[in-house]
């Protein structure tokens, strides 16, 4: 089975329909190392949005991050999407795709990510449909650590959880940097174990967001709002830990200029190029 391991680098961007004719018309740095989609955003797209997407998956590398496949639901595994999906990735040269540790659906979508229950049950029922995805794409994927507000029937810790999950499933992970920060603070653990006690070797990449403080206590992650300082600080933290991964912005509303996201792009490799001089060093 095809590893998703080693095939994007360095810093990324979450392509947007809002701002794909700017970069189809004028491409941005060099720093921009590889973009990721919503596979459900773009596999029936045709017409000029599909010709302007075709034309950036032909020049850069590119990552499927899913949204609706429900992985961790007891509605029957969408096998059908699964197949679409890996002729999408064929088509476009897309070799990664990744989901998120939730479930989005229960007999019709939700509409919003659900956090699994932190039980030894779930961790035998979403590793199987996680083994049963790999097997129709024929490679693994990575599952994320979701932000969560509740974890109701919570038999294990979080990262017991998650670990759990990908050690049975024998899947990657997609560590995200920002909910890590956020259920941190939400459930009061700290942060910096939860890093220290993630499966290293089967990180592939990260994501970094912004969030939304309702309260001292109580964040909201919304991909919404500017990366902040210790967000930063905990990716720089990973980094030291682990070396250097592929590291990707999302944004997903409020977005501001292109230019601004760049900026933090570039916050993003000025923070990995200073990892690996240390490490050089």
């Amino acid at each position: 089975m095809k590893t998703t391991q080693n095939l994007v680098h360095g810093a990324g961007l979450g392509l947007r329909r809002s701002f794909l004719n700017e970069i189809v018309e004028r491409p941005p740095p060099s720093q921009v190392g590889f973009y990721e989609v919503a596979p459900e955003n773009w596999m029936t797209i045709g017409g000029k949005l599909g010709k302007q997407f075709r034309a950036m998956t032909e020049r850069f590398p590119f990552i499927c991050h899913g949204l609706s496949l429900s992985i961790g639901s007891n509605d029957p595994l969408d096998e059908g999407f699964v197949r679409d999906l890996k002729r999408f990735m064929a088509e476009h040269g897309i070799q990664f795709y990744s989901e998120h540790l939730s479930y989005c659906s229960d007999q019709g979508h939700l509409y919003d990510l659900m956090p699994m229950p932190f039980t030894e049950d779930a961790v035998k029922h979403v590793a199987g449909r996680i083994r049963r995805v790999q097997d129709i794409l024929e490679q693994k994927i990575a599952i994320e650590n979701i932000s969560y507000y509740a974890a109701p029937g919570q038999e294990m810790s979080e990262i017991d959880f998650f670990n759990a999950v990908v050690a049975e499933a024998d899947c990657d992970v997609l560590i995200d940097i920002n909910n890590i920060y956020v259920n941190s603070v939400n459930h009061r653990y700290d942060a910096e174990a939860f890093l220290q006690a993630i499966p290293a070797q089967r990180i592939t990449y990260a994501h970094i967001a912004g969030h939304y403080v309702e309260a001292e206590d109580f964040l909201i992650d919304t991909h919404g709002a500017p990366v902040i300082d210790p967000v930063w600080g905990l990716l720089n933290k990973a980094y030291k830990l682990y070396g250097v991964f592929p590291t990707l912005l999302e944004r997903d509303f409020n977005l501001p200029p292109l230019e601004e996201l760049l900026k933090e792009v570039a916050t993003i490799a000025t923070i990995q190029s200073a990892q690996v001089e240390k490490r050089v060093a």
